[in-house]
């Protein structure tokens, strides 16, 4: 298994950074078929060889990920995928 871990900081409201969380995990149940339900600031998901959290705090997101083996060798274009949505929708450093 692989992990991915990926913290970013962004300048929205709270409310606005829930809903770009949202849109992104609905973004990745339409690409990916995963499972996704929200449980306080965290989103959590899941599919066959994949599962992990997307949490939103006040001025950072943080994305989670444990990978099965067939998706290990997907890792570095998995985590530049997801970088690139968080500068693109939430504006985020990292």
């Amino acid at each position: 298994m692989s992990r991915i871990d990926i913290c970013a900081r962004h300048e929205m409201d709270h409310v606005h950074a829930q809903e770009a969380a949202d849109k992104l995990a609905a973004d990745l149940a339409q690409k990916f078929g995963i499972d996704y339900g929200w449980d306080e600031d965290a989103i959590h998901f899941e599919r066959p060889g994949v599962h992990g959290m997307i949490s939103v705090g006040k001025n950072d997101i943080r994305v989670q990920a444990e990978l099965g083996i067939f998706l290990t060798f997907l890792k570095s274009r998995i985590e530049e995928e997801i970088e690139a949505y968080l500068k693109d929708h939430f504006g985020c450093t990292f």
